[in-house]
């Protein structure tokens, strides 16, 4: 278990602490509004409200003992450059933030934080996919357009060998994992049998899973 700081719980922060206390971590609450923070105080680990400008405020948190601090302040661009800077000062190495303009992105890049997160890009670009490959139900980017993807088996897909089902891709493709019912099967054979509603988990270039996937629709 992890614990966790979301600074800014507007829409965006607020769905990401409430989904890590889903997942068994703690999740620390911060905001300026203190009506938002009665509103998440019985769901959260706890929950503060402080000037996150003022970095004596944010010392007094003791945000330095913590694995992240995920800073989702939304427009106020002063506000989250501040916080960023202030933890810096503190030691803090793992912050991840929330951008919302190209040049927010570009100063953030500049001071060096852990990541830089667009929810709003990185959301459409998921529906996007969705929308467009249904087989393809989760992924995973490896850097350097090397993804892990996660395949439901269609009708097409069912009665073949997983080589069979890999073969269009020349190698460039691999399965790393099937997942039937509750069974796993790590590192399966090129002659292993696909079932109908298997989850296949897949590593390759992106290229060429699309190009897979574009087969299976």
């Amino acid at each position: 278990m992890a614990q966790y700081a979301v600074v800014g719980l507007g829409r965006f922060g607020a769905t990401l602490a409430l989904q890590l206390m889903r997942m068994g971590h703690d999740a620390v609450g911060i905001d300026s509004d203190r009506h938002v923070i009665e509103t998440l105080a019985d769901a959260l680990t706890y929950t503060a409200v402080a000037d996150v400008t003022d970095e004596r405020a944010l010392r007094e948190l003791n945000l330095t003992a913590f694995d992240a601090v995920i800073i989702a302040i939304g427009e106020n661009l002063q506000a989250s450059l501040l916080c960023v800077v202030h933890l810096k000062n503190m030691g803090i190495d793992n912050i991840w933030v929330k951008a919302t303009t190209q040049a927010h992105h570009l100063i953030l890049s500049r001071l060096g934080v852990s990541r830089i997160i667009h929810p709003e890009e990185e959301m459409g670009a998921r529906i996007a996919q969705a929308l467009a490959y249904p087989m393809m139900r989760e992924y995973m980017a490896l850097g350097d357009r090397q993804y892990i993807v996660e395949i439901q088996v269609t009708e097409q897909m069912t009665g073949i060998t997983l080589a069979e089902l890999l073969s269009s891709a020349k190698g460039e493709v691999f399965g790393i994992l099937v997942k039937r019912r509750e069974q796993l099967f790590p590192c399966p054979s090129g002659q292993f049998l696909i079932e109908p509603d298997d989850t296949v988990v897949l590593a390759g270039a992106r290229k060429s899973l699309m190009t897979l996937a574009a087969k299976f629709m």
